[in-house]
């Protein structure tokens, strides 16, 4: 397969794609979990099917002296489990809460309560971005020692390009990120960059044995010869993530997700983006 043929349309179609996640990421924005924003996470099941609306009702008889007008209910997977997002609670707080649902749908079960206070939140976000910064520098420092630094930056110029879609994605689709999101970011960074150093050893050995050969010979043999590699271990993988975003629920369905995402365009830009950009390049400085 001539992968280099199509280095110019990938190129505009991964310009494109990086172009609209930067857009999605300043309008309508990342929907922040109360892991970075600070706040309440209610999770509970009745033995009623609830609706929003009857659930709204209930916080706001409930504590009346608290304003939860910017409360986000959610029905979960099933029709009697709902999520409740809100400010910070205290305490006294949510056991009025559960009271008085248990008293209105009846048999209530705590599936999950989480609270964060904004200086925690602010410390995540500070703890997550110092996580991908670091990781980002380690493999550039790591490629740079054991290939070339063109074979580094453009191994991170891909992971950035999986990253941003990634981001984009959760953006357009309002799904939260919180700090399992940051966890699947990291998996895919992982994930992505393993198949890239493995298209670059070949690369790297083709061109020390086969000089004769121009640089669109070598990098179409070396991806063809990873292709079955790199195809066996992303679809076995993607058979895994796909179980989980099925059958995962709601609890890690989000990091299922980023994690489908990330998979499906860590190999794409694996395969057409990373070895045609670092051949464009090597063309461009000769």
């Amino acid at each position: 397969m001539n992968f280099v043929r199509f280095r110019k349309p990938v190129f505009i179609f991964s310009g494109a794609m990086i172009t609209l996640s930067i857009l999605f990421l300043l309008v309508p924005g990342l929907n922040l979990g109360v892991d970075f924003t600070g706040g309440t996470i209610l999770e509970r099941q009745t033995a009623q099917n609830v609706t929003t609306g009857a659930v709204r009702n209930v916080l706001d008889a409930a504590v009346p002296d608290v304003d939860l007008s910017g409360a986000v209910v959610q029905i979960l997977d099933e029709p009697n489990q709902f999520m409740v997002r809100t400010r910070e609670l205290a305490n006294a707080d949510i056991i009025r809460i559960d009271q008085a649902f248990d008293a209105q749908f009846g048999s209530l079960v705590e599936l999950r309560t989480d609270v964060v206070g904004p200086v925690i939140g602010q410390e995540l976000v500070r703890n997550a971005l110092i996580a991908i910064v670091v990781s980002a520098i380690g493999i550039l420092a790591y490629i740079t020692w054991r290939f070339e630094y063109r074979f580094a930056t453009v191994a991170v110029v891909c992971l950035l390009h999986d990253v941003l879609i990634v981001l984009g994605f959760f953006a357009v689709t309002g799904r939260e990120v919180n700090s399992p999101f940051v966890a699947s970011v990291l998996t895919v960074l992982g994930y992505s960059i393993n198949n890239t150093i493995v298209i670059f050893d070949r690369v790297r050995e083709n061109v020390r044995l086969k000089k004769r050969q121009s640089g669109e010979e070598l990098v179409n043999q070396s991806l063809n010869q990873t292709l079955t590699r790199s195809l066996n271990t992303s679809i076995t993988t993607l058979l895994v993530v796909v179980m989980l975003v099925i059958f995962g629920g709601s609890a890690i369905g989000d990091f299922a997700v980023a994690l489908l995402i990330g998979v499906l365009f860590g190999t794409y830009s694996s395969l057409f983006v990373a070895a045609p950009l670092w051949l464009t390049w090597t063309e461009w400085k000769r």
